[in-house]
């Protein structure tokens, strides 16, 4: 089969490479597409991929994002005049549903945000099939448009942090500690505000904070890192993990590595799921983030087992490739 994949961020590209090289292993053709954005290219880079870029990330106003969206769909459609895929694939890619459902291409996408409500109603209910986590409830993705729900026992993350090897930890007297920006440019994190600056200031105390920027990157000598860094490796060899989201926090809580999740946007079901399974991902507020890291700093883990327990989505995927399409 001719499959097509679009990544409109680095954690798209991680998952479209681990779908990528799952696929391949079995005939399939794999185009893999994705956008000019802080961290899709230099990801793609360290994975050996090569994408197709098409467009780029404008999040400065609403026109420049929906005039983004649509010049997207029109290069695809175009792209796909002579010779469409048979399949796509996406983790909630706008462009790739609306493109691939205007074309009659059947889609898998794969949903973990149920706080990116925008995105949900523009992807979820162009999906032929939605792969997502028990965590999230079916209802809610029933809710937003979802005709068939296939889920699995696990969290996307483990795609590609099962049989993950990142490099050896370089020898340090200080404890390492990864910050991660919030997303402030996200639809969702609209109206909220941005802790993640002084919490960096304030853990500086408990060891070598690494403050990793979203947008503007400058001055690695301040704590903040210049150049794009491979974020599953870094916080693989890191003391404690601090972030807004979930990605970063559940790459690290999967390898073990203690995590703190802060925010309304950190209460995922996703997050729960894993702090319940007993993976060291802790979701508090910012009142109470230095309690929880001076307790639990460098305090790594072994869940190589629980890791193992966990499904992995990509054998979700693989099974509806076989069996439906």
């Amino acid at each position: 089969m001719k499959i097509w994949y679009d990544a409109c961020t680095g954690k798209h590209i991680r998952y479209g490479t681990a779908i990528a090289r799952r696929l391949r292993r079995r005939g399939n053709e794999v185009l893999l597409t994705t956008r000019d954005h802080p961290d899709t290219l230099p990801l793609a880079r360290i994975l050996g991929e090569q994408p197709v870029v098409v467009g780029k990330y404008r999040p400065d106003s609403l026109f420049s994002r929906l005039e983004e969206s649509a010049s997207r769909v029109i290069k695809f459609s175009r792209m796909f005049e002579d010779d469409k895929p048979d399949l796509a694939i996406s983790h909630q890619s706008v462009e790739l549903c609306r493109t691939a459902f205007g074309l009659g291409i059947p889609v898998i996408l794969t949903a973990d945000t149920p706080h990116a409500i925008a995105v949900n109603r523009l992807t979820i209910p162009f999906a032929t099939s939605v792969v997502a986590s028990c965590s999230i409830p079916k209802r809610f993705l029933k809710e937003q448009g979802a005709r068939k729900i296939i889920q699995f026992d696990g969290v996307d993350e483990v795609a590609w942090i099962k049989g993950f090897k990142p490099p050896k930890k370089l020898a340090s007297k200080e404890p390492l500690i990864v910050v991660r920006q919030m997303e402030t440019k996200a639809t969702y994190a609209a109206n909220k505000t941005d802790f993640t600056q002084k919490v960096t200031e304030k853990l500086n105390s408990l060891g070598n904070v690494v403050f990793l920027g979203r947008y503007n990157k400058t001055g690695v000598k301040t704590g903040n890192c210049d150049d794009f860094v491979d974020s599953a490796s870094l916080v693989a060899n890191a003391d404690l993990v601090v972030s807004a989201g979930g990605t970063l926090a559940r790459e690290a809580a999967l390898q073990g590595v203690p995590s703190i999740v802060v925010s309304e946007i950190g209460k995922t079901y996703v997050n729960k799921y894993l702090s319940k399974q007993g993976f060291p991902l802790f979701i508090t507020s910012p009142h109470n983030l230095f309690k929880i890291a001076k307790k639990n700093i460098g305090v790594k883990l072994d869940m190589e087992q629980k890791l193992d327990s966990l499904e992995n989505p990509l054998d979700a995927i693989e099974k509806i490739i076989e069996t439906d399409l």
